[in-house]
C-alpha cells in the first residue's frame, strides 16, 4: 500500500501574517474608540434635550396653574365688581399694552368705576407672582367688553402668564367671558 503524501503548505511570511490573528491594530482601535464617542455624544445630547424639555413643561405647568387660580379669582367675585383701575391700564408699559387681549379705546375696557354700587375688585393689570417652582412670573389681567350675539355685552377676563425675567415669552394665557344674565 502506497503512503500517501503530505503536501505542506509552505512556510512563507506573507501567509504566517494573513493568517494570524494576534489582536486589534492601532488603526482599528483608533477607529472603534471614534465609534464609541459618537454614539456617546449622541446620548448626551439625547438626555440635554429631555432635560430642557421637562423644565419647559414643568414652567408652562407651573404658568396655567397661576393663570387657572387668577381665573378662579375672578369667578369667585360678583359680577358687578369685576372690572381694574384705568389709570393703572393706562399707565401700565409694553408687553402689556402690544398684547392683543388689549384695548387701546377706554370705552373697550371695564374700568373701575363702572362697577355700580358692588364693592369693586382690588385687581391690578400688572402683578408679579412666585409658581410653586420658586421662579417668578409676571401675570397680566385684561378686561375688555365683547359684544355676544343678541347684541349682548358681556365682559371677556383675560388672564396671561408671562416669563418674569422675559416678558416677551408668554407661558400661559386663558380668558373667560362672565355675563350680567346669569352674574357670572
Amino acid at each position: 500500500m502506497p503512503i500517501p503524501s503530505v503536501v505542506s503548505r509552505g512556510n512563507s511570511s506573507t501567509g504566517a501574517r494573513v493568517r494570524s490573528e494576534q489582536g486589534f491594530g492601532l488603526v482599528e482601535l483608533l477607529a472603534a474608540m471614534m465609534m464609541l464617542m459618537v454614539g456617546i455624544l449622541a446620548l448626551f445630547a439625547m438626555f440635554e434635550s429631555g432635560i430642557r424639555t421637562i423644565k419647559r413643561a414643568s414652567t408652562v405647568t407651573t404658568a396655567g396653574a397661576l393663570a387657572d387660580r387668577e381665573m378662579e379669582n375672578m369667578r369667585a367675585i360678583r359680577y358687578d365688581s369685576i372690572g381694574l383701575p384705568e389709570p393703572l391700564v393706562v399707565a401700565a408699559a409694553a408687553p402689556y399694552s402690544s398684547d392683543p387681549a388689549y384695548q387701546a379705546t377706554p370705552a373697550n375696557r371695564v374700568a373701575l368705576n363702572a362697577c355700580g354700587t358692588a364693592p369693586c375688585t382690588t385687581k391690578v393689570p400688572v402683578q408679579t407672582l412666585t409658581g410653586a417652582d420658586g421662579k417668578s412670573y409676571r401675570v397680566d389681567t385684561y378686561m375688555t367688553w365683547q359684544t355676544i350675539t343678541g347684541g349682548r355685552a358681556v365682559k371677556l377676563v383675560t388672564i396671561v402668564v408671562r416669563d418674569g425675567a422675559d416678558t416677551n415669552k408668554v407661558w400661559a394665557r386663558t380668558a373667560s367671558s362672565f355675563d350680567a344674565s346669569t352674574g357670572e
